[in-house]
């Protein structure tokens, strides 16, 4: 029964050796293992605040971002808007500017072919005149062939001429 039974100098010297190293594990391991755990809490929790702050960030830079594409697509709407009107204002000018030239045509074309119509009719009113008279020399011509026909003609024009 001596192996089950401990010794009193054995109880002392094995409590002793327990309390030292108890006081040494204290000392100089309990603190930095109790420690250990509490670094890693806070360094997750640090991550946590962190990846909490990025994502915020995140989110406000795709605000940023959406709010960016929609005032570009705004800006892009706008542009399209206006060049479409100029587009509609530079058609309708040259359209008006198009019209007045040919209505400027149209008119010179009119006034040049009444000019041509009053010089052909001038041309052919002198023609008519000159072949009038051609007619008329060559009808006098026959009929006053003889002297005494001419004298009664042109005693019957002087006549003609006096009473007039």
């Amino acid at each position: 029964m001596e192996l089950v039974t401990p010794s009193l100098g054995l109880v002392v010297w094995s409590t002793l050796s327990f309390l030292i190293l108890m006081f040494l594990l204290t000392k100089f391991a309990w603190k930095p293992i109790t420690a250990a755990p509490k670094e890693r809490e806070e360094s997750i929790e640090g991550a946590l605040k962190q990846a909490e702050i990025a994502r915020e960030q995140m989110q406000a830079l795709k605000n940023d971002n959406e709010r960016l594409l929609n005032e570009a697509r705004a800006e892009r709407d706008r542009l399209l808007k206006e060049a479409g009107e100029m587009k509609d204002q530079i058609l309708a000018k040259a359209k008006n500017d198009a019209k007045a030239e040919g209505d400027k045509m149209i008119a010179a074309a009119k006034d040049a072919i009444e000019r041509e119509k009053l010089t052909a009719m001038n041309q052919l009113k002198t023609q008519v005149a000159i072949l009038s008279v051609e007619m008329a020399e060559k009808v006098l011509r026959k009929q006053l062939e003889d002297r005494a026909q001419q004298e009664a003609f042109v005693n019957d024009t002087i006549k003609s001429i006096t009473v007039n």
